[in-house]
């Protein structure tokens, strides 16, 4: 009987893509397996992007069931394993309540004591280990070791956009310029560079090399109001335009994207486009943790972290050492 894994990862965009590599180390070493991302609408679109994973079993959907109508769909999964790759109490005692057999995961969670078999010592907050290395520790005992972040770097897309969305957006792309996705805020989730570093980013360029697109989502749009206003004409707003699908067929069709530390960056490495990620040098946050893995990714990054930075999020120094002409620079280097 073939080998059929559960992968749990409940969260945001970027940890789930960072989280895709452990599920083409699977399909390696075992190559007949089945693989089933238990997580959330959200993502879905990402998880149907990668050709390394069989099915997805919607985490919003199965929170609405009773305790045993959860135990009993796991259990009718016939799993033979499940990695909680994100810990989430609710999954790991429906786990065990279904009786799949080998149930992995991190000894840092009380829960985990009580639910899984295969514990590791794994905390994230210090580690020196990119984000991605993290996540293979879970799979030591399936007899996979943590790869150097060198290798990741090396292998083929994690994602493929969807072909026939593509072609939809060609009228948008110009067809000789180098078509570049600004994504400037993060929801949050990241320091961001500033709005004015983007429009300075945009000046430095020559418009007859360079078609802009702003993405981002409506209510990012609503943040950026005036910035969106005032835009040259080599640049398009397609804020709030697209589902998560089309983004990613959108991003693909392009050149290459410029982000902060957030899910669009990861998903142009994760393409293979030119992806580079602006990151602060303070941990967690620091591109040794969180920088895109791809052929074509690469990050600017200030050499040391300021005290102001650490006391005070809104006001990044170190975001702003990173200046519109080191990102030029990049972008007038891609091919």
């Amino acid at each position: 009987m073939a080998e059929h894994f559960i992968i749990s990862r409940t969260d945001a965009i970027g940890d789930v893509i960072l989280s895709l590599h452990i599920a083409r180390a699977l399909k390696e070493k075992y190559p007949s397996c089945k693989i089933t991302w238990f997580g959330k609408t959200y993502t879905q679109a990402i998880i149907n992007a990668c050709k390394y994973v069989d099915d997805f079993l919607n985490f919003d959907e199965w929170i609405k069931l009773s305790n045993s109508e959860k135990v009993e769909q796991l259990k009718s999964m016939n799993a033979s394993t499940i990695i909680h790759v994100f810990p989430r109490k609710e999954i790991a005692r429906a786990a065990k309540e279904a009786k799949i057999p080998v149930r992995i995961g991190t000894s840092h969670r009380i829960f985990h004591l009580l639910t899984c078999n295969k514990l590791l010592n794994l905390g994230r907050k210090n580690s020196d280990l990119h984000e991605s290395q993290l996540n293979f520790r879970l799979l030591a005992p399936l007899g996979i070791e943590v790869p150097q972040l060198s290798f990741l770097n090396t292998q083929t897309p994690i994602l493929s956009s969807n072909t026939e969305i593509a072609l939809s957006f060609s009228k948008l792309l110009h067809p000789t310029k180098k078509n570049i996705v600004l994504h400037p805020k993060s929801q949050g989730s990241a320091r961001e560079w500033g709005l004015g570093n983007f429009k300075a980013l945009i000046q430095l360029l020559p418009t007859e090399e360079f078609q802009f697109f702003i993405s981002g989502t409506t209510k990012e749009a609503d943040l950026m109001k005036e910035f969106l206003s005032d835009l040259p004409n080599n640049v398009t707003d397609v804020t709030g335009k697209f589902t998560l699908e089309e983004l990613i067929a959108f991003i693909g069709s392009c050149n290459g994207l410029v982000a902060a530390s957030t899910g669009p960056l990861h998903i142009a490495a994760s393409l293979g486009i030119n992806a580079l990620g602006i990151f602060p040098p303070i941990r967690p946050m620091h591109p040794g943790r969180w920088a895109p893995i791809g052929q074509k990714a690469s990050y600017l990054c200030a050499p040391d972290a300021c005290v102001k930075c650490k006391s005070d999020p809104t006001t990044c120094s170190c975001m702003a050492l990173v200046s519109p002409a080191m990102v030029a620079e990049q972008l007038l280097s891609w091919k």
